[in-house]
């Protein structure tokens, strides 16, 4: 296991992420294939919006300590 901040993926954004948005592209992926993006407490919604418009969005979970 890293002892490496994780960092959230919404783009320029520096913060320390709290959450894991688990994604899947049917089109791309095979339906048992879970992607991640990471994300802090301010990007959550927006990033889990962008992937729920677009019927990619499976959960989001609380990002582990580590």
């Amino acid at each position: 296991m890293s002892d490496e901040p994780v960092i959230c993926s919404a783009k320029g954004c520096r913060a320390l992420a709290s959450y894991v948005i688990v994604w899947n592209n049917p089109k791309v992926h095979t339906p048992d294939r879970e992607k991640t993006w990471v994300a802090c407490e301010e990007h959550r919604t927006s990033l889990s919006e962008h992937l729920d418009v677009r019927g990619f969005l499976i959960r989001v979970d609380v990002l582990p300590p580590t």
